[in-house]
């Protein structure tokens, strides 16, 4: 039961039925990636270019869109990676979940969360007053 409210009202848990249904009835799937993410095409927007929606697989992260996918989705390329080979750049790096907020984020040297101290100011620097 949990499980049927969990789908039928929260978005962020993963796609609702009446999205899945308006999916299915108004747009044409184009392809999966290896994240499990789907994509869909549908009609035009006041633009004049289709429509593209992505349903995620599991928990609605934006950063589990691949480089090739993002492209796509935001119109900078017309033709879906399903269609093509689409190899990564070398300087692409492998996507890694969002760390924000947990254990495991990015803290620098002297943040209240981690030891040591701020680098001192070299003085090389020098705030602005109103006055200058």
């Amino acid at each position: 039961m949990k499980f049927f409210f969990q789908q039928l009202l929260t978005w962020w848990n993963g796609t609702t039925p009446g999205t899945r249904f308006y999916l299915w009835r108004f747009y044409k799937r184009v392809g999966e990636d290896e994240f499990g993410n789907v994509y869909f095409e549908g009609q035009k927007d006041s633009e004049g270019r289709t429509r593209r929606w992505v349903r995620y697989a599991g928990y609605s992260d934006p950063t589990t869109i691949p480089p090739g996918w993002h492209g796509w989705m935001h119109h900078r390329v017309s033709v879906p990676p399903a269609n093509e080979n689409y190899d990564a750049r070398e300087w692409e790096k492998p996507h890694q979940k969002n760390l924000t907020g947990s254990p495991l984020a990015y803290r620098p040297k002297g943040s209240i969360l981690k030891s040591g101290h701020r680098p001192r100011v070299t003085g090389d620097y020098d705030a602005w007053t109103p006055k200058s």
